[in-house]
């Protein structure tokens, strides 16, 4: 992701004047951001950073709001969980005055400065900014200085079922695989294919391939009216096709059925018995 900001959200980071007082506070009187989009902290990297400041202390000052109990956080989270990490009782502080919607912009464009944020905590960041603020996607993308479709492909994560927004906040499965994913418009494919993507080690353009069959696969509307298909048999050739990623159809026949697996390649053909042969 580019580190380039908007210059709306640039000017909002907080910067430390010659003006600002230094204060020492204890690290019990500290509390998280509570707009803090971030959830997850790199374990080796924060403990990088606990190293630094055994040795060397808090070189830049941990910047806080006054709350009715203590401080909040409003840029500095990383380097309070590092000194922490470090035994330090003590960290030092400049004090702030912001705002909710202040403190919301700079959790959000301090991670995003850093590249710190997984996919779905950005899509989130951009979502609950958008909310609070009464923001269009294009407003945004001008705020965090990038494309609308940009912000607009983040947005559409938030569309997947949990199941597959853990898997991309853990890292899992890839923003790419989860855009692959949205193609399918039915939640179960949608899952059904995520745990493919994990099992089968499946690459983006894998899935792409996948996806694109099952919705070619699609029956449409014809003028002439089709008899109804039995349900229990449509249910049956869903299941086929989410678990052999490709387009299945079952004849059925008053004595006896037919099932038909479409396949493209002889590697394709081979992916698929070894599935059938499980």
């Amino acid at each position: 992701m580019s580190k380039r900001l908007g210059k709306g959200l640039e000017a909002l980071l907080p910067q430390i004047g010659a003006e600002d007082s230094v204060l020492t506070v204890k690290v019990e009187e500290l509390r998280p951001n509570p707009y803090q989009p971030r959830r997850e902290f790199d374990a080796d990297k924060l403990q990088e950073l606990a190293d630094s400041i055994r040795e060397h202390g808090i070189i830049q000052p941990i910047i806080v709001r006054k709350s009715f109990r203590g401080y909040e956080i409003v840029a500095g989270e990383r380097r309070l969980r590092a000194a922490k990490l470090a035994a330090l009782e003590e960290v030092p502080v400049v004090i702030k005055d912001f705002d909710d919607r202040q403190m919301t912009e700079i959790a959000l464009i301090e991670n995003l400065q850093r590249e710190d944020l997984n996919p779905m905590e950005i899509a989130e960041a951009y979502n609950n900014i958008m909310e609070k603020f009464d923001l269009t996607q294009d407003e945004l993308a001008k705020k965090v200085g990038q494309s609308r479709s940009h912000v607009a492909n983040f947005l559409r994560l938030l569309n997947l079922p949990i199941e597959i927004r853990e898997y991309v906040s853990r890292g899992t499965i890839s923003m790419g695989h989860a855009r692959a994913i949205l193609g399918l418009e039915d939640k179960q494919q949608q899952v059904a294919l995520a745990k493919k993507i994990i099992e089968d080690d499946l690459s983006v353009r894998v899935v792409e391939q996948i996806v694109n069959r099952l919705a070619q696969n699609v029956p449409r509307e014809t003028k002439k009216k089709k008899p109804e298909v039995n349900k229990t048999i449509r249910q049956y050739e869903e299941k086929f096709r989410a678990s052999l990623g490709t387009a299945v159809k079952i004849h059925s026949g008053k004595k006896r059925g037919k099932i038909e697996i479409e396949y493209y390649s002889l590697d394709d053909l081979e992916r698929i018995l070894n599935l059938i042969s499980e």
